[in-house]
Parts: structure tokens; sequence; C-alpha cells
């Protein structure tokens, strides 16, 4: 009975071992799968990437612009292939932009004044100017604190070196 017993429970462990290897390979198996889609996936990625890379990197030249014939026509030769001859401005549209131009300076400046004249920065503006007014004045002290006890060692020491030479 004992050995039956014994017997079965050796079955039944056997039975749990081969179960856990079966389910351990199906996990490594899955996994494996798993990691090779993933791989996949990183090296399309990783090619699109590079795609992308080599499409950003593409420098064009800085075009240079030589005026060498001011108020003649352009010639033909002298015009880029694909691009159209410059067109002159109209005066009055030439007019136009630059009093436009003027316009929006002149109104920038006039916010930038009207925002400095501020009462709200005319305060802080002052509460610095006391604040480094305070700071140059400790400063002044100090250096004259320090430049008097200089002048009053020397003098100390220039008393006792005359002592010792009349004692």
């Amino acid at each position: 009975m004992i050995l039956a017993l014994l017997a079965l429970v050796l079955v039944v462990l056997a039975a749990v071992c081969v179960a856990g290897v079966v389910l351990v390979r199906r996990e490594r198996e899955r996994t494996e799968s798993e990691l090779a889609r993933t791989r996949a996936e990183a090296a399309e990625l990783r090619a699109k990437v590079e795609a992308l890379a080599r499409a950003a990197q593409v420098v064009r030249e800085p075009e240079e612009f030589v005026i060498t014939r001011v108020g003649e026509e352009p010639d033909n030769d002298d015009i880029a292939p694909g691009t159209a001859a410059p067109q002159r401005i109209d005066g009055r549209l030439f007019l136009d932009l630059v009093a436009r131009e003027s316009v929006v300076k002149a109104a920038a400046l006039g916010h930038g004044v009207r925002r400095a004249l501020a009462p709200e920065v005319r305060n802080r503006i002052r509460f610095e100017m006391k604040r480094e007014v305070k700071r140059s004045r400790r400063a002044r002290k100090d250096e004259y604190r320090r430049v008097r006890d200089e002048i009053r060692a020397r003098e100390r020491a220039a008393q006792g070196s005359a002592q010792r030479v009349a004692g």
C-alpha cells in the first residue's frame, strides 16, 4: 500500500514536471516569437528614421546674389533656369511698403516707451536705484573703515619701530 502510494506520488510528480517543462517551452516560444516581431518592427522603424534623416540632411548651398548692373534690364543668361525674371516695383507700391514698415516701427517704439513710462516700471526703477545707493554707501563705509584701520596699523608699526630705535 505504501509502495502504491509512493508510486502514485512519483507519477503525479513526474506529470507535474512534464507539465511545467511544457509550459516553460511554450512561454519561451511565445517570448522568442514576440522578440523576433519586435526586432523586425525596430528594424523597420530604424530604416524609416534613417530615410527621414537622409531627407532632412539635404542641404542647399546658399544662393549668392551679386548686383553688377543697376538700372539695366537683366539678360536671359543672368536668370537661373526655372525662375522668373525679377519684376520692378511700382513707386506707389514701394512707398506704401516703406510707409507701412515705418508705421509698424513707430508703433513698436511708442508701445515700448509707454511700457517704460508705466507707473509700475518707474516704481521698480526707483526701488532698484534706492537699493543700489544703499549698497554703494555701505561699500564706501566698509572701504573707509578698512583704509582707516590700515593707516592706524601702519602708524602703530611706525611708532613701535621708532621706540625700538630710540630705546
